[in-house]
């Protein structure tokens, strides 16, 4: 894809077997923002759940000087209005008021509300942007909830879109380890929808820029909420829970000890595997493994791959379909009677909270047959949206990037109901539906052809270390520092 601007430069990179348009952020792109935002005096930024509080203070601290003001918009009488007063947001200030009136006041207006909230208010919501103003979005969400009603976005106005490829959290506390490592942050996408005043690319970069994100790529918005949608079903929080979870429980039926299962299972994914990805690529875990292990690495992937593709093929289709957008919907209703519970309470999360605590431990092993479910099912994502046409710079953050660098290190911390939890309700009720499939499948159908050796014939792992996707990785990691989120001190290891 390719796309240029009047404000920042922008590369070309070789993504494997294609070309793509970036901008390569950092610090020393701050002084171009308010070229970037001409026109624009005051951004809105409407809500507080995953993304809103990093947006918010990220942005503000990026605009300091410049004159133009950050607002939080937030329903009167909300929970989250003393969030947001307690980072320094308050009616006060002028930087705190109700919603309607930060998006009717406001140039540009940033909607990070829940999904729910957008079904539910979208209307009343679009009424309030004034002609010409710029309506900004973080998630395809809203895309695909007005095709479903045969709906679009009011004409009038300017819709763009950028999308951090991590959780709210991640891409805060990088940000502020931006300050001593000049290009640290969280990856994003971006996505011109409709632009009427002939400035919507350059807004949607230097709103991206001022994020803090090391380098930005284009998309669509349809392709943004298919790929995002999906990936949190998929590798990025659904299946990683189910694939810990089936193998934990085969550990211990197999006679581990269950401190170890855990070590074996969630602490491997989220210790070795995750670093050696995010530092050296996939094909280095597998390299790292020798003869007898790469052995029970090439029989996992083999046996995982398939069942793997089936519910993520299936998860692609509800997504396409509208299916799971509804499905949101409807059960987030449902929640307000009957609040999401946590998820972590299983045997397996109760023992990882023990062995969690032990601060002297060091990092897991590298377990060889852990790694061959993991990346297979890691695998067979990235072929999936390769199949579906989606750009590399998504493809290798969607299903990869995101994982390692910004999910994996919050369950490393305080288990998956920690991961799951800091994520939006659209991506927490999706973990919920398909972690069980995925570790119903892998149970029934994997692990039975890795103990009876049938994956003969299914050669998937042939395939893997051709994979266009490696060197796609090579070009992302240049982009960005390798930089550990630090989400608590550093751990030995």
């Amino acid at each position: 894809m390719s796309f240029s601007s009047k404000v920042f430069q922008t590369r070309t990179v070789k993504m494997a077997d294609r070309e793509e348009t970036i901008v390569a952020g950092g610090r020393n792109l701050f002084p171009l923002l308010p070229k970037a935002f001409d026109g624009i005096k005051q951004i809105g930024v409407i809500g507080w759940s995953s993304q809103g509080p990093a947006q918010a203070q990220n942005l503000r601290e990026s605009l300091e000087g410049t004159g133009i003001k950050v607002k939080v918009g937030l329903r009167e009488g909300s929970s989250s209005m003393k969030e947001a007063e307690a980072v320094g947001f308050t009616k006060a200030n002028g930087t705190l008021g109700d919603m309607y009136d930060v998006i009717r006041e406001s140039d540009m207006s940033l909607l990070l509300i829940s999904d729910a909230a957008f079904a539910e208010n979208y209307k009343q919501i679009f009424a309030a942007f004034r002609p010409g103003s710029t309506l900004g979005l973080s998630h395809g969400f809203l895309l695909s909830h007005l095709q479903a009603q045969g709906e679009d976005f009011p004409k009038n106005i300017n819709v763009i879109a950028v999308c951090p490829k991590g959780m709210g959290p991640s891409v805060r506390r990088l940000y502020e380890q931006g300050r001593e490592v000049n290009g640290a942050g969280i990856n994003a996408s971006f996505a011109v929808h409709q632009d009427v005043n002939g400035k919507a690319t350059d807004y949607a970069l230097g709103w991206s820029v001022a994020l803090g994100s090391p380098y930005t790529f284009e998309t669509t918005l349809e392709s943004e909420y298919r790929s995002d949608i999906f990936g949190e079903r998929g590798i990025l929080l659904g299946a990683v829970h189910g694939i810990a979870e089936s193998l934990y429980a085969r550990y211990v039926g197999n006679g581990m000890g269950k401190d170890d299962a855990y070590l074996n299972t969630s602490e491997s994914i989220t210790g070795p595997i995750s670093k050696t990805i995010s530092r050296s690529g996939l094909k280095a875990v597998y390299d790292e493994l020798d003869d007898k292990e790469k052995a029970a690495f090439r029989k996992a992937y083999n046996a995982s791959y398939h069942p793997c593709r089936e519910i993520l093929e299936e998860i692609y289709d509800d997504v396409a379909s509208g299916n799971e957008v509804r499905s949101v919907i409807q059960a987030t209703r449902r929640h307000g009677t009957y609040p999401m519970g946590k998820i972590d309470s299983t045997d397996m999360w109760v023992v990882g909270e023990k062995v969690r605590a032990n601060t002297e431990r060091n990092y897991a092993p590298l377990n060889p047959e852990t790694a061959g479910v993991y990346m297979a099912c890691m695998m067979a994502q990235v072929d999936l949206l390769k199949d579906h046409g989606h750009p590399y710079s998504e493809i290798a953050n969607e299903s990869i990037i995101e994982a390692v660098d910004s999910l994996n290190p919050y369950m490393d911390y305080k288990g998956v109901s920690y991961m799951v939890d800091n994520c939006s309700t659209t991506a927490r009720l999706g973990a919920r539906k398909w972690a069980a499939r995925f570790d119903y499948i892998l149970k029934q159908q994997a692990f039975p052809a890795i103990d009876e050796s049938a994956a003969k014939g299914q050669t998937p792992f042939d395939k893997f270390l051709s994979n266009n996707i490696h060197e796609v990785l090579k070009v992302c990691a240049e982009l960005r520092p390798s930089v550990d989120i630090a989400v608590v001190p550093t751990r030995r290891g």
